[in-house]
């Protein structure tokens, strides 16, 4: 299967007890003669403090790069992964005399994490604070700017400000942490399926496996989608057609941060005013677009198209099941590629004419892959049914 599109891929996997995706990582460089290089990655997670909504944190990414100093693909953290870490844990949990049944791995002086509540505070933390440094020097070289010394309670770096307000604190990772990996490639031109599978491959040997989350995410490049009746499009295609999109796709069930668009982002794009320039029309669909609730935690994610300078213009879509083999990736890309094809046109995408309640989803899948004339053919074993029971 050949894709055409400029895509960057984003893979989620869990390495086995007792490695890391460091381990993946430093497979990888060697086997392509890269090095690696640390940094830190940033996620959110939800906050247990009332009235907080979440945090930010950093935790340690690894990059690595090729001889000639080009990115092969980032191995970071996704929160989402948890499931399987919480049963390991419980299979860890003390027997009758009190003693573990099975130790977690001891964590070195990188694995921990930076936590604010402000992201603008996080991102001051981490242009100050070299990726290498260990745990038991985190923070120190960012207090000179506050003017306060970092407490040390117990296993926790605290850094406040004059006032006594937090603007940061140090843990070490929780016990797995270090096992979930996401993979994350540049924008990929060619030769998709092999350059995936030079980064699966190793993966599968090393006993890396799918988790009961796993998702993986699309970036297609945004321009081309600029217009109000290609943004229009990808409304009708991902609204009207949710159903039928996750059973073509085979989409996780036990995948988080995924929901259907904004009612009123659908009824947004119907009504147009065809009068204005479509520059014009274009214009004041963003501005109303931005007003529906949107964020990046849609099957699809539609934020960079709704601002003219977006930090990543990319649409990423959302909606893949995690995978182990590079082929499963590719092709369920290839139908996407298809359908955002479609969407380009000035047509209106049409809505699924199947009726029966009971067979709708799967009779619109099929109704789909014919609209685009591609099915999709892949491997549908790709999650642990005692797992996900």
């Amino acid at each position: 299967m050949i894709l055409h599109e400029r895509i960057g891929f984003e893979i989620e996997l869990l390495a086995p007890a007792g490695s890391s995706r460091l381990t993946l990582a430093d497979r990888i460089r060697r086997e392509q003669a890269g090095r690696i290089e640390r940094f830190f990655h940033t996620d959110s997670e939800p906050s247990l403090v009332p009235g907080m909504g979440h945090f930010w944190h950093l935790t340690p990414g690894f990059l690595v790069v090729d001889s000639a100093g080009e990115s092969i693909a980032t191995f970071v953290d996704d929160i989402t992964i948890a499931a399987d870490l919480a049963r390991d844990r419980h299979k860890a949990t003390p027997d009758v005399g009190g003693r573990a049944a099975v130790a977690p791995p001891a964590s070195d002086e990188h694995s921990y994490r930076i936590l604010s509540d402000d992201g603008r505070l996080l991102r001051l933390v981490a242009g100050h604070t070299p990726p290498d440094t260990p745990f038991s020097r985190v923070l120190d070289d960012v207090a000179p700017l506050f003017g306060t010394p970092v407490e040390t309670v117990g296993t926790v770096r605290r850094l406040r400000d004059r006032a006594g307000a937090s603007i940061a604190m140090a843990t070490s990772l929780a016990a797995g942490r270090e096992r979930p990996c996401e993979i994350v490639t540049p924008p990929l031109t060619h030769d998709h399926e092999a350059v995936l599978e030079r980064l699966l491959q190793p993966a599968r040997e090393l006993g890396f496996t799918v988790p009961v989350e796993a998702a993986v995410h699309l970036h297609f490049d945004a321009a081309p989608l600029r217009s109000a009746s290609a943004f229009s499009n990808l409304v009708r295609l991902f609204g009207h057609w949710r159903e039928a999109l996750h059973v073509a796709l085979g989409t996780n069930p036990a995948c988080t941060r995924l929901q259907a668009l904004p009612p009123a982002l659908l009824d947004l794009v119907e009504k147009e005013k065809t009068e204005l320039t479509d520059a014009e029309r274009w214009s004041a669909l963003q501005t109303a677009a931005r007003g529906t609730g949107l964020s990046k935690y849609f099957d699809v994610n539609l934020t960079a198209l709704l601002t003219d300078t977006p930090a990543r213009d990319t649409l990423e879509v959302r909606i893949l099941p995690g995978a182990l083999r590079a082929s499963d990736v590719v092709e369920r890309a290839a139908f996407v590629e298809a359908l955002l094809a479609r969407c380009r046109e000035p047509r209106a995408f049409p809505r699924p004419t199947a009726t029966n309640a009971a067979t709708a989803a799967v009779a619109a899948a099929a109704e789909l892959c014919a609209l685009v004339g591609f099915t999709p053919v892949y491997e549908s074993a790709t999650y642990d049914e005692v797992t996900l029971a």
